[in-house]
């Protein structure tokens, strides 16, 4: 394999995890505007982002291969966990 297709591998392996963040940020910022008022949406995707990158990592790991649906059920439910404590338990610095 060599660095272009090395790269399209990661690139296809992350784009579930952000393109999730992207969407469920975006949602997430219009039903909950207030309670969200604090953060900014980059703020919010940035870790939606990365709990769904440990998600596919993590998904990856158990099952020892990428694409099971396993994977894509914690994918979203670590994003909706991630953008709830960013809402209604952290406090915003």
């Amino acid at each position: 394999m060599g660095p272009l297709d090395a790269f399209w591998h990661l690139a296809n392996f992350v784009a579930p995890a952000l393109g999730v963040a992207a969407l469920a940020t975006l949602l997430s910022k219009l039903l909950w505007r207030k309670a969200l008022a604090a953060r900014s949406l980059r703020q919010l995707w940035q870790v939606s982002a990365a709990a769904g990158f440990v998600a596919l990592v993590l998904g990856w790991l158990v099952f020892g291969r990428d694409g099971r649906m396993g994977t894509y059920a914690l994918l979203v439910l670590s994003c909706a966990l991630a953008l709830w404590w960013q809402g209604f338990v952290a406090k915003p610095r």
